[in-house]
């Protein structure tokens, strides 16, 4: 539960943060976006060093299904924009991917 708390809140983190620069660079918002932006994505860092995990690299990949499907919802309840079936069918998969590298058995 706690690794799905952290993945969560790093998705949220990352999401808030490239959205910042992304409305600032895309949308005409003002730069003034940029410093909670840099400061939601500094948290996003700092979340994902709490992950369970022995390899960045392990933990960053299972994050990333994560963040896909974040990113969904995202679209979803920010943007108005509904995920269609193959927005949600790619979701699943991600997640399923995740839960593999997760809580696949490991020797070391």
């Amino acid at each position: 539960m706690r690794t799905i708390l952290i993945y969560a809140g790093a998705a949220m983190a990352e999401i808030v943060g490239c959205f910042a620069v992304w409305a600032w660079m895309r949308q005409g918002a003002s730069a003034l976006w940029l410093a909670p932006g840099l400061v939601s994505l500094a948290v996003f860092a700092w979340l994902l060093t709490l992950a369970p995990s022995d390899f960045a690299g392990r933990s960053y990949a299972a994050y990333g299904g994560v963040y896909i499907a974040a990113s969904l919802i995202w679209l979803w309840a920010v943007e108005k924009q509904r995920p269609d079936a193959w927005d949600v069918t790619g979701g699943a998969i991600c997640l399923l991917g995740a839960a593999v590298i997760l809580l696949a058995p490991r020797s070391v």
